[in-house]
């Protein structure tokens, strides 16, 4: 079984030490794990401690976020897959700045990770720091070689955590983790991050949009059009909605290799200009305030980063029972579901909801009750907090 306590979920408890960490990631791009370590690492600093950012493979677009808030970025450089100077540069990296605890994120930030703080450090207990292996989806495009990994690195941390309890239970019953070795913190938003959506902000940012005050409704939906996200599925939705709603608006906000499919599906359906493919959007805000409902139709999640910002704004949201979402959109409380792929029933949700302001309000209100009472930053920089503490007290 995962570890009890405060090193299952990490228990708010804290003796008030600062502490030297490290974060290691590849890239900074805008993607869900960058922007939970851009929220993680400007609380821990908040707190007194010493974060420190390195980049595996390279930077990207959130690097500046991390200046701003005095938080140092080190490119690591890693051009190949398979990289023995990069693992050596990192490995020098780590034992030249002698930190306290080295978190990793995704896959092959938490396997260099793990594999240079083993060369710098070995396997001792005494100076040695505390090594943990973050993981953020339940990661099914991995192959058996992807597994073979994960479980050869296991014993070379302390702990790998899941931020969700479905990413906990795949990585325990499907990649083969040992139940011991893992623990679970939610993601988190920061709570000050944007306020309910009133009539008078959605009517702006429709404006600002090129959406006239007669169309609608809105639905938004943002992630990487990959076929983890499914997509098709709420093209195939709209299309059995756009014979009630003629005037219905479909935002598709972010980029992948599926888009130019996607957006032949939508002309060969007749969507036209009622589905948008936006690219990638820094406006994202504007994007919320506009919807009537938030969407995501994915196979498998972690803890999506796209329902804890539109929970947080109080936005009604639509999305597949797939593991890891399912742990923020209850049925008919704080959110709708409809089965994964089904996209007939995803229509029939996104109508309830269309045809029934009233269920949208009490939903989006209920979201927002839950993303403050359990899904903060402040919640999850808690619980990393006494886990690192826990962990170091544990050796």
């Amino acid at each position: 079984m995962p570890r009890d306590g405060c090193v299952r979920t990490g228990c708010p408890e804290s003796d008030g030490k600062s502490m030297k960490i490290a974060q290691i990631i590849p890239t900074l791009d805008r993607s869900g794990a960058e922007k939970q370590l851009l929220l993680l690492c400007r609380e821990l600093k908040s707190r007194g401690h010493d974060v420190q950012v390195a980049v595996l493979t390279r930077s990207g677009p959130l690097e500046p976020e991390f200046h701003a808030s005095g938080i140092p970025v080190t490119t690591i450089g890693k051009p190949l897959k398979v990289d023995p100077f990069a693992l050596m540069r990192l490995k020098r990296w780590l034992k030249t700045n002698r930190f306290e605890v080295v978190q990793s994120w995704l896959f092959a930030g938490n396997a260099y990770a793990r594999a240079a703080a083993r060369l710098a450090f070995g396997n001792r207990k005494l100076g040695r720091p505390v090594v943990l292996a973050s993981e953020m989806a339940v990661d099914l495009w991995k192959s058996s070689w992807h597994f073979r990994i994960d479980r050869g690195l296991q014993t070379w941390c302390d702990t790998v955590v899941g931020n969700s309890q479905a990413v906990v239970d795949f990585y325990r019953d499907t990649v083969g983790i040992t139940p011991d070795l893992l623990s679970m913190i939610h993601s988190g938003i920061d709570p000050d991050e944007a306020r309910p959506v009133d009539d008078a902000a959605r009517s702006e940012a429709r404006r600002s949009l090129g959406i006239l005050a007669e169309e609608g409704p809105v639905l938004v939906f943002a992630g990487r059009l990959a076929e983890q996200k499914r997509v098709i599925d709420l093209l195939k939705a709209a299309d059995i909605l756009q014979h009630l709603y003629p005037k219905i608006r479909v935002l598709i906000a972010g980029d992948g290799p599926l888009r130019r499919e996607l957006e032949a599906f939508a002309r060969d359906v007749d969507l036209g200009d009622k589905a948008k493919f936006l690219g990638l959007r820094e406006d994202m805000p504007t994007l919320y305030e506009a919807a009537d409902a938030v969407v995501l139709p994915s196979s498998y999640e972690g803890l999506p980063n796209l329902l804890l910002e539109a929970q947080l704004r109080a936005i009604p949201v639509v999305a597949s029972a797939a593991p890891g979402t399912v742990e923020l959109v209850e049925h008919e409380v704080t959110g709708l579901r409809f089965p994964v792929g089904d996209s007939t029933e995803f229509a029939r949700q996104l109508e309830r909801l269309i045809s029934d302001p009233e269920l949208g309000r009490k939903l989006g209100a209920a979201g927002r009750t839950m993303i403050l009472e359990k899904f903060t930053v402040r919640h999850m920089a808690d619980r990393f907090e006494a886990l690192y503490r826990e962990l170091e007290r544990r050796r």
